[in-house]
């Protein structure tokens, strides 16, 4: 099979008194009345009355609080920050205190330091520490350590706080089933639920994946995702490190922190297969994998490499291959073969009978950046309401079907994996003893 390489980056953790009517109140319910205006059931004097002592000096502040203090959460501020001007970062938090600080000086550090009004008592570590920022947020980034998404999205719809919630969404099945269910709350909230799989916010790629659905290659036969990368970071450890704290501090290599590198890294390949197949899943999956690089015990219990075969209804399989080696080639790729040509998707180009090649366009926005100029339309109203909870709960499901296969060396359908038990939260969130540390054995590994 065709196979396109290109070189990589590293990889894509009190409130105040209010008025009647509040600022979330406001944002729930804006795109309501606009939606009304249009239809002509409400008079434009009539909105204004509505918004009359809300849309006031301190309700055009879109008050963002920041969960996850690392790269991926200190990045997404600032591209909240890039694309609208009312945006003011009041709140952030995080397990470790130290990086709350650190996260802080380096937006402080950036081009919108006046906007950074986060006060000492808006600064909050601990386990705890997402039930506070939520607290005194409009908007909330969710970009700390994957396992804990699911309690923080079923937090923020709670509170009526519209979500931005970093891939993956979960470790485990029933991790997806809690945010998927919060997600259709959200819903019946008007809240905006936006993810972090961000190439469904690039430009090109919705122009390629439109030219898929549109027939322009034919029928799919085939599909093959290759996601392949380097080593990535590793912390250390500290004297007065509690082995939790240890864990969590390099939470990539533990499988319960992470999902293990085709759920955190290569979900973007899966995601944009699951877009080209219009995000119906796959029936079943055979997967291997294993440790031929990670050896050290410092590497956790995550594999360095795997390789799915994922198979739909319809008998259309997706190759898929994913590693984490230095020295070795990179490659990120994905390929969709249809009856008349080949879609490209990373390259955004399609050869066959129809030859098309995205071009750009200067108006094109960074995707990171593209995903919140949309996040925030949707919550000001400006479009229809977006809840992305679906998609996002189906690709990583399809990624944890693929982990689990690989780790049990058991072909699982789509139904088993739904259903499965396995629940890879600790007895206590508390610093001091942490989750075991067990290598998955094809063959011996139990599927629960």
């Amino acid at each position: 099979m065709e196979i396109e390489n290109m070189n990589l980056a590293s990889s894509c953790s009190e409130d105040t008194d209010k008025p009647t009517l509040d600022r979330r109140t406001f944002m729930g319910t804006t795109g309501g009345f606009l939606a009304a205006l249009a239809s002509g059931s409400l008079a434009s004097n009539s909105v204004q009355a509505q918004m009359t002592g809300v849309h006031n000096s301190v309700d055009d502040e879109i008050r963002v609080g920041l969960v996850g203090c690392g790269g991926r959460g200190t990045g997404a501020a600032t591209n909240a920050l890039n694309v609208e001007p009312r945006v003011r970062i009041v709140a952030m938090g995080d397990l470790f205190m130290d990086r709350v600080e650190s996260s802080h000086q380096n937006l402080l550090d950036g081009e919108h330091a006046d906007r950074i009004q986060v006060s000492e008592e808006m600064k909050f570590s601990g386990f705890d520490n997402y039930e506070n920022v939520i607290k005194n947020c409009d908007v909330v980034i969710l970009a700390s350590t994957p396992h804990f998404r699911p309690q923080q999205i079923e937090k923020a719809v709670e509170e009526g706080v519209h979500v931005f919630a970093e891939k993956p969404i979960a470790t485990d099945s029933m991790g997806v089933a809690r945010v998927r269910a919060a997600c259709e709350k959200a819903k019946e909230k008007n809240l905006t639920v936006v993810s972090g799989l961000c190439y469904r916010y690039q430009k090109s790629k919705q122009e390629t994946i439109d030219r898929i659905h549109d027939g322009s290659i034919g029928d799919i036969v085939n599909l093959q995702s290759t996601y392949n990368t380097g080593e990535l970071w590793y912390n250390g450890r500290k004297d007065d490190w509690s082995d939790m704290e240890y864990q969590i501090r390099n939470w990539y290599y533990y499988n319960w922190l992470s999902g293990d590198h085709i759920t955190e890294q290569s979900i973007h390949g899966i995601d944009k297969i699951m877009w080209a197949m219009k995000d119906v899943p796959p029936v079943k999956c055979t997967a291997s994998g294993g440790r031929s690089r990670r050896t050290d015990e410092k590497w956790g219990d995550i594999y360095d490499h795997f390789n799915c075969v994922f198979e739909w209804e319809s008998g259309v399989k997706l190759f898929h291959s994913c590693r984490q080696w230095s020295g070795a080639d990179g490659n990120v790729s994905d390929f969709v073969y249809g009856t008349r040509g080949t879609a490209a998707i990373q390259s955004h180009k399609i050869s066959g009978e129809v030859k098309w090649r995205y071009k750009g366009s200067s108006e094109d926005l960074d995707m990171y950046d593209a995903e919140w100029a949309e996040l925030f339309r949707s919550v000001k109203g400006e479009r229809s309401q977006i809840n992305d909870g679906e998609y996002m709960c189906n690709s990583t499901l399809v990624s944890i079907m693929g982990r689990m296969s690989a780790y049990t060396g058991k072909a699982l359908t789509w139904e088993q994996v739904s259903d499965s038990q396995l629940d890879l939260c600790p007895p206590a969130y508390e610093f001091g003893k942490a989750p075991a540390v067990v290598i998955p054995t094809p063959g011996t590994t139990e599927f629960i």
